[in-house]
């Protein structure tokens, strides 16, 4: 089964879901159904509150109706036969009354004695699946359309693969995510934290959650500086001028956090992201073709206003701050460019271990409001990564709907420790904004001819990127990206001061290390440090203070490693330094 037929399957099925609701709950109002990732949901307004104990019945009747929904049969109705067939239903009629305003048609699908609203896209014969390939998950509150300020729903999960054995596998993965939560452990390692005084959304980071965040941002800038690119700074705000000229305000009005001002009568915002910023840098003097091709690279720091009911640990915040770069280049150094970008993102996922997968994300022509630019330059954009892809040797999945508003991209996917994709570094072209903002160089023909912008991203957000890291290690980092390196631990306390000897080593040679020299049983130290997933944990006894080889406990491994004093330095340093 493919993507296409699996998410027709999982679409289906939250028409299935709905249909059980309504036959044990008749008064309850049916809103949306969609299919997700790894399955579907639906969202009812249900007269009294029902519980996850409830899901179980609800799932036997919905294989019970299974073998009667051999198909789909659609018929476009007008508004008004919609508006009489779902009366009693405020949402649906506020579905209705908003597609009619847009002049889109309304159809209504039927399957068994079921029917619903609905654009389409599902399984030829829902009979034929296998019964046992989906299930229901869990209870969730949700607001109507996502908005706060709406009536609050239930919704109903369910999960759905071709079959039993992938959704079993599935569900053991959830299991496995579940232990490995970022929100849980981050808190358990003392990475960050959240403070209702500073707002949702937006995280506050430790000392140790901050080397994180270092370790990663240094890893980075490692792999481009060789590449050509320069580090810029830009303000956290700028008119709203600014995203009005780029397209940015008509496409993101509603997640813009504006900043008032009693001293100008300029309209200011938070920038919710970086690019309009730079092409300023670029267009603030005269450029020649010789100048070509410019990188502009910045971790900063952006806002969006979400809605506080999609907030998630790290996964979703308000403040995010990105590893951010844009090229400024001619057409004829685009490929040169994006393959460079390439090889900087396969060599850090590398050093991740997560492989990768690519998606060329299109535009939808089905939707042409939807994006800047005319078929034209959407075509040459287009054209240009396909035959990219092609001389890299890449294979690739299409995504059409998935470019960005101004361009399209190659999208890498990463998977992680437990089999789940990411999608974090891109590679984005652009025609559009260059256009906008009337950017310009002077070209060997001395005619003024507009520059080329690519966006970039590598760990895409920096809290984010935190976030799964956290769960693709379950928190134990490899030695360069933990928080601490090494811990030394005394037997007794007359060994401390050649420990603290050692610990001076250790950090004059640039590693993290922290020295348990407290009265605690060294068993105790011992597990501390393992609580605490610390690389290394050094025990130091007569032994070592005589000269003696260290022992290293290895979090993780069963077996200690042998070290001499002579080497351990040198060997310390070269397994907490940066992976490049």
């Amino acid at each position: 089964m493919n993507n296409h037929e699996l998410e027709h399957l999982r679409h289906s099925l939250a028409h299935l879901l709905a249909a059980a609701v309504l036959e044990f709950y008749p008064d309850a109002k049916r809103t949306i159904g969609p299919a997700i990732d790894d399955g579907f949901y639906y969202d009812f307004a249900f007269s009294s509150p029902i519980s996850d104990d409830e899901l179980p019945k609800i799932e036997a009747r919905m294989r019970e109706l299974l073998p009667t929904w051999q198909s789909f049969v659609g018929q476009e109705i007008t508004a008004d036969e919609a508006r009489a067939k779902f009366a009693d239903n405020k949402y649906k009629l506020e579905l209705i009354n908003e597609f009619a305003g847009e002049g889109q048609s309304l159809t209504l699908y039927t399957s068994g004695s079921y029917s619903d609203l609905c654009r389409g896209g599902h399984a030829d014969d829902l009979s034929m699946i296998d019964p046992d390939c989906f299930t229901l998950s869990k209870l969730a509150g949700a607001y109507w359309r996502g908005d706060e300020k709406n009536d609050q729903l239930t919704r109903i999960y369910g999960i759905a693969f071709a079959t039993k054995a992938e959704r079993d596998a599935h569900l053991l993965m959830q299991e496995e995510a579940k232990r490995r939560d970022h929100r849980k452990l981050g808190v358990e390692l003392d990475l960050f934290a959240f403070s209702p005084l500073v707002g949702s959304g937006l995280p506050l980071f430790t000392p140790r959650g901050t080397v994180l965040r270092d370790q990663l941002t240094a890893f980075v800038w490692s792999l481009m500086k060789p590449y050509g690119y320069q580090k810029v700074n830009i303000p956290h705000m700028a008119k709203s001028d600014l995203y009005k000229t780029s397209g940015h305000w008509d496409k993101f009005a509603d997640d813009i956090f504006h900043v008032s001002s009693k001293k100008t009568d300029d309209a200011f915002v938070l920038k919710p992201m970086n690019c309009p910023h730079h092409t300023q840098i670029y267009a603030s003097r005269a450029r020649s073709y010789r100048d070509l091709p410019l990188r502009f690279s910045e971790v900063t720091t952006v806002y969006r206003d979400e809605n506080t009911g999609q907030l998630q640990g790290l996964s979703r915040v308000r403040s995010i701050t990105q590893d951010d770069a844009h090229v400024f280049c001619r057409l004829d150094q685009v490929k040169d460019e994006a393959r460079a970008i390439a090889e900087i993102i396969g060599k850090f996922y590398a050093a991740f271990q997560m492989p990768l997968s690519v998606r060329l994300s299109v535009n939808d022509p089905a939707k042409p409001e939807a994006y800047l630019g005319g078929v034209e330059v959407w075509a040459t954009a287009v054209g240009t990564l396909k035959e990219l892809l092609s001389e890299m040797g890449k294979e690739y999945e299409i995504g059409v709907g998935e470019a960005a508003f101004y361009g399209p991209k190659i999208d890498f996917i990463a998977t992680d420790a437990i089999g789940r994709q990411w999608q974090l570094a891109t590679v984005q072209l652009d025609f559009n904004l260059p256009e906008r903002f009337e950017l310009e160089y002077v070209d060997s023909d001395n005619e003024k001819k507009r520059p080329v912008m690519l966006h970039r991203a590598i760990l895409g957000s920096v809290e984010r990127f935190i976030g799964l890291m956290i769960e693709h290690y379950a928190g134990a980092f490899p030695m360069w990206l933990a928080p601490e390196q090494i811990r030394l631990a005394t037997v007794a306390e007359e060994f401390a001061p050649f420990a603290k000897q050692l610990m001076k080593q250790l950090d004059d040679a640039g590693l993290r290390v922290t020295l348990d020299d407290s009265n605690e049983k060294l068993g105790k130290k011992i597990r501390s440090a393992a609580m605490e997933k610390v690389p290394w944990t050094v025990v130091i006894g007569g032994k070592e203070a005589e000269g003696g080889d260290f022992k290293i406990k290895v979090f993780g491994q069963e077996a200690d490693i042998i070290i001499t004093q002579a080497n351990f330095v040198a060997e310390a340093a070269a397994g907490g330094a940066l992976p490049c």
